[in-house]
């Protein structure tokens, strides 16, 4: 790609996430990374795609954001609704399009030193192009998906549950009309502008090259109307699968977390899981119980212990032999025993009294095996390959010619 193309573009894309706080430090210095693979290529549509699927994925975030704030809770224990994303979400979204950015790129320049290439991309010929593709209209499907379907009026239904039963918003698997027909409109995007931008092969750029005047769908190689409306009619419904592949992993391997007090899923901050504590000899607080019972033990001085391991003060003056004299001021004690009775700590997932604290949290759906973002790498992975290997297929080209070099 043409540097005085990228360079200020690269540095636009850099300035708005920074003013807008769409990403982290980190996730900005990723996304300069990634944005330096593209660029590398020779082809521009590569990184216009990766242009595209960040404006249109900030875009949509910002969509009602206050409402969707409202409608699931953070980690943290406000409100929810996506933060600025981190380096680790950037690269789900992008590391398998990059590497195969760097594997088309040497493709094409083992095919330039040999002299066997073309300057364009003829039907039935590189399959590679179709896993970067496929990899942005994923994404792009799915980030359109979570972030407007959401919105929809009615409830989502849980695509792993054999009766489809109804979830909370913002439960991993969940899934809505709304919400599938907005991962289209974001797969077409991207349809739409590798449709525009791919150096497609006509029968005027063929003129050398038999049989030049048939296009792809009569058995030659040139790409015409047709053969252009069946690509982006193909992307559009391969990146919509992809939507629905990343909501099944993660239904199945994802867990969603519920907070029981109010019914709202609980969102892990930049993509990483939901801590829950359940109650068992493996708890924290039991962890916590054990180590108060430990230093009592060993201490003379029981208040010390118990202000190390609760956090509370003990007053001066009633240290040491003071603890269980029976002159101390009972009505104190009352007050420094109840001034934080009731307790909500929300990032551990506990409320209630200090001495009985039950966990606040509990699991909807799915299993604590991945996060968002493994499981967002892990849809990516599968439809650039599954792309890859469809079109191999249907093309007849040996899966091993696909990175032949």
């Amino acid at each position: 790609m043409q540097p005085l193309v990228a360079a200020p573009t690269g540095a636009f894309l850099v300035y708005r996430a920074w003013s807008r706080k769409s990403l982290t430090p980190a996730g900005i210095a990723a996304a300069v990374a990634t944005a330096t693979i593209h660029a590398i290529h020779p082809w521009s549509v590569f990184f216009a795609l990766l242009v595209v699927f960040y404006l249109g994925g900030t875009t949509v975030t910002k969509v009602k954001h206050d409402v969707k704030a409202r409608l699931t809770l953070s980690a943290s224990g406000s409100s929810g609704g996506e933060g600025p994303r981190t380096h680790i979400q950037v690269l789900a979204n992008s590391f398998v399009a990059s590497f195969l950015i760097l594997l088309h790129a040497w493709h094409l320049a083992s095919q330039e030193q040999t002299g066997t290439g073309l300057k364009c991309w003829p039907w039935g010929g590189d399959a590679l192009v179709v896993g970067i593709v496929a990899n942005y209209a994923a994404v792009a499907a799915d980030t359109f998906s979570s972030e407007l379907g959401i919105l929809s009026r009615g409830r989502p239904r849980l695509i792993t549950s054999v009766r489809f039963r109804q979830v909370p918003p913002g439960t991993n698997g969940g899934i809505t009309l709304y919400g599938t027909l907005a991962g289209l409109l974001g797969s077409f995007t991207i349809a739409l502008t590798s449709v525009l931008l791919l150096p497609f092969c006509g029968t005027k750029s063929l003129a050398d090259h038999v049989p030049a005047e048939l296009r792809g769908l009569q058995g030659g190689v040139a790409w015409g109307i047709k053969e252009k409306t069946v690509w982006v009619v193909a992307i559009t419904i391969w990146g919509g699968l992809g939507s629905l592949l990343d909501s099944f992993l993660g239904g199945w391997l994802q867990a969603s977390v519920v907070d029981i007090r109010t019914g709202k899923i609980v969102e892990g901050m930049g993509g990483r899981k939901v801590l829950i504590h359940p109650t068992g000899p493996s708890s924290m607080q039991f962890s916590n119980t054990a180590k108060m019972r430990a230093l009592l033990s060993r201490s003379g001085n029981v208040a010390d212990s118990v202000e190390r391991v609760s956090g509370e003060d003990v007053p001066e003056g009633k240290r040491g032999d003071d603890v269980g004299n029976p002159r101390l001021d009972r009505k104190s004690q009352r007050q420094r025993s109840g001034q934080k009775s009731e307790k909500q700590i929300p990032e551990l997932g506990f409320v209630g009294q200090r001495h009985e604290r039950r966990p606040s949290r509990q699991i909807e759906s799915g299993v604590e095996l991945l996060d968002n973002n493994a499981v967002n790498a892990l849809m990516a992975l599968t439809m650039s390959i599954g792309g890859i290997v469809i079109t191999a297929w249907y093309w007849g080209i040996p899966l091993g010619g696909v990175i032949e070099l």
